[in-house]
Formats: C-alpha cells, sequence, structure tokens
C-alpha cells in the first residue's frame, strides 16, 4: 500500500506525470473496496459460513465469488507497489539510491505497524497473546527485500520475479520441523505456520513472504511503461498482451493440472465445476493465484487508462472517486479496521456474543450493502487526509501513510 511512492499527489511541475498516474491510484482505490467487502464478511458473516468460504463443496456460491474477489486485493497491492517504487525513483536526483533508502524505511515502518496497530485492531489483545503476520507484514518484508533488489539491472530482476512466481511451488513439499534451524526462516518465507516466541505468545505468519518479493520485483521491472517515455498507446498494448497472455496462461496451465496448485476437479454442475477450477491458493500465493489475479488487475489498469485518455486525460466522476481511497490506502487501512472492530464491540456490548441470533447478516447481499455504506462514509475522512498528504509535504512522516 504505498501511497506515498503513488504519484497521486504530484509537484504541480509534473502535471502529465499526475495524469499518467490517477489510473493507478484508482485501481488501487478499486481493491480497498473489494478489501472492505472481505473484512465486512470477517466481521458480521462469520456465523453464516463455513470455516473456509473458498470450499466448493460447502460454500454457497454468493459466498466464495465475493471471497474470490477479495483475492485481487493483494496481488494488485503488491505488484503497483513495486510500479510506485520505480516512478519515485524517477522523481529522486540520486534515482535508487533514494528509491532504495525509502523501501527499506517504509518497509520497517510497516512491520512496525503490522504488529502494533493493526495486530491490535483485529485481537485487542494488550500484551498481545498472538500475532498475526498479514499483509501489511508481507508488503513491508517486500519492501525491504526490494531496496535490494532495485541495484539489480531490470534484466536480472525480471527474471528473477519470474523465477520466483513461477517456480516456488516447486518448494511445497518442503517443510521443517518445530525446533529445526530453518523452520522460522522458512514458516517466514513460504510455509505458513505458527511461530512460538514464549509461553504467552505465538507468531502466525499468514502471507509467507516469498511469492510476495517475486510480485513486487515484477512490479518494480514493469514501471517504465509508465514513464514518461512510453506512449500511451504503447504503455497498453503491453498492459492488454501482458494480462491476456496471463489469464491465458492460467486456463491452459489450470486445465492440463500438472503444475502451480492443486488440482481442480469437475462438479455436478457447470458452476460447481467452475467454482472447483478458480479455486487457487492463497496461503502462499500459488502460481496459478497470480496469473489469475494479476492478469485482471493488469486488464483493470488497461480499462481505467483507457477511460483517462477518453475523457481528456482524467479519470470520469464514475471512476474519479477511487483515486481518492488509492491515494491514502494505509491510512484507509487502519481506519477501517478501527471501524469495524468498534462496529463489533458496540454490538457486542448490546448483545452480548450472540452473533447470527441477535446481530449480523442473513445473506451475503447484506454485506455488500454495508460495504457499499461504509465506502460513502469512510470517503470523507480518507479525503480530508489526502488533502493533507498533499499540502503538508513538510511533515515527513506523513510520506509513509
Amino acid at each position: 500500500m504505498s501511497s506515498s511512492l503513488s504519484g497521486a499527489a504530484l509537484p504541480r511541475a509534473r502535471p502529465l506525470a499526475s495524469l499518467r498516474l490517477q489510473s493507478i491510484d484508482a485501481l488501487r482505490g478499486l481493491v480497498i473496496v473489494f478489501m472492505l467487502l472481505d473484512h465486512v464478511r470477517e466481521t458480521f458473516f462469520l456465523h453464516a459460513q463455513v470455516s473456509d468460504p473458498m470450499d466448493v463443496a460447502a460454500t454457497d456460491p454468493a459466498l466464495f465469488f465475493s471471497r474470490l474477489l477479495a483475492h485481487v486485493c493483494a496481488p494488485v497491492f503488491v505488484f503497483l507497489t513495486g510500479l510506485s517504487a520505480f516512478l519515485y525513483g524517477t522523481r529522486q536526483a540520486d534515482g535508487r539510491a533514494a528509491t532504495s533508502a525509502f523501501l527499506l524505511k517504509r518497509g520497517l515502518f510497516l512491520i512496525v505497524l503490522e504488529f502494533t496497530l493493526i495486530n491490535f485492531a483485529w485481537t485487542f489483545q494488550l500484551p498481545p497473546q498472538v500475532i498475526y503476520l498479514q499483509v501489511i507484514w508481507a508488503i513491508g518484508l517486500s519492501m525491504v527485500a526490494l531496496a535490494g533488489l532495485v541495484w539489480l539491472p531490470r534484466g536480472v530482476l525480471t527474471a528473477l520475479g519470474l523465477a520466483i512466481v513461477a517456480g516456488h511451488n516447486l518448494l511445497d513439499g518442503l517443510h521443517f520441523p518445530v525446533g529445526d534451524v530453518l523452520h522460522l526462516p522458512w514458516a517466514v518465507l513460504h510455509d505458513r505456520g505458527w511461530i512460538e516466541v514464549s509461553e504467552t505468545l505465538r507468531m502466525r505468519t499468514s502471507y509467507p513472504v516469498l511469492p510476495w518479493i517475486g510480485v513486487i520485483a515484477l512490479g518494480y521491472a514493469a514501471g517504465p511503461w509508465f514513464g514518461g517515455a512510453t506512449p500511451p498507446a504503447a504503455r497498453q498494448r503491453l498492459l492488454a498482451r501482458s494480462g491476456l497472455a496471463l489469464l491465458a496462461g492460467f486456463v491452459l496451465l489450470r486445465s492440463i493440472n500438472v503444475y502451480g496448485d492443486r488440482p481442480w476437479a469437475a462438479g455436478e454442475s457447470v458452476l460447481a465445476t467452475l467454482m472447483s477450477f478458480v479455486n487457487v491458493t492463497k496461503y502462499p500465493p500459488s502460481l496459478l493465484f497470480l496469473m489469475l489475479t494479476l492478469g485482471i488487475g493488469l486488464l483493470l489498469l488497461l480499462v481505467f487508462e483507457r477511460q483517462q485518455q477518453r475523457h481528456g486525460g482524467f479519470l470520469p466522476p464514475a471512476l474519479a472517486w477511487l483515486k481518492v481511497f488509492g491515494s491514502a490506502p494505509m491510512f484507509f487501512y487502519l481506519l477501517h479496521l478501527y471501524v469495524l472492530k468498534l462496529l463489533y464491540l458496540t454490538a457486542v456490548t448490546i448483545w452480548g456474543l450472540n452473533q447470527g441470533r441477535f446481530f449480523g447478516f442473513d445473506s451475503i447481499g447484506a454485506v455488500w450493502l454495508v460495504m457499499v455504506i461504509l465506502t460513502a462514509l469512510l470517503y470523507a475522512p480518507v479525503k480530508a487526509f489526502a488533502g493533507v498528504k498533499t499540502r503538508r509535504r513538510d511533515i515527513a512522516w506523513l510520506k509513509y501513510l
């Protein structure tokens, strides 16, 4: 969620760059809305769903596809973080050195946030008994890794990113038991699990970071597509070809059931078969998961680019509101977590721990409705904060949000 790298509010001396980056912020804003939908589900719909909302055999299709929609969030965020890091460097006098330093500092900042404000928003435990190392942790570690990788030639960086994304599933069978010297680093990198810190504290590596390092590297390598030397038509061709190639590759590789994820199986209906076909692994993100979600993300970015071009360099009103969320995504992330927690605790205070009986939603449609309402309510504070970030460039810490 690298809003300060997004170029959402560039100096007036660079109006063309500012216009060029509206589509990036709009896409980031769109996936924020998808994330909000999923977090509303996790807060007020848990009583009405199975243990795994991607369980094809037991999950209602509306719930399944709502959860599938949220799968787009993390890959797009991480890819755009890498892309935005490249664009940040193009605006600095010392280029890669400034980018590397900023990535390192912002990555460490995000890791601290995950351990503190974000984990507290999920658990409301102080001191914590469990720390969930989730998406902000993964983005932070990926940024720290990219701080070193930016010094590689672009071709080498691209090859490394592709090798990690395409090849990490070869490591799925590699595990190290608790007590082994490699258990901790491997749990962080690839093998989702628990880390016992003490008798009173343990950590869950919900987002193993190795594949995300590949994604952020590919985002950085795609940066020149959005550089001033690349005409819009050429950029749009690259987005179209890359997005379609990823989706075609997904269909082909998924069809033969050989590599890239757990096998799918034909169901009792066309819908059940489709659900199995697109039921891909997120933890850690499989090759097929990333091909599907990044393919969709690149095509959405293409749509936003073309809409912006058709409206004289500005996004149409139907899309322009999204870039407000995309220009301050970290602020939105923290704000929505605490708003949802406050709503949940208020409901528990009134009705007790009776979700599903006295409060909660009866259908996934209600989850969507609340997502829309919260999107509208959160728009004003996020817009106000984004405005402060733009005006107060003298406040250094604001760029980290």
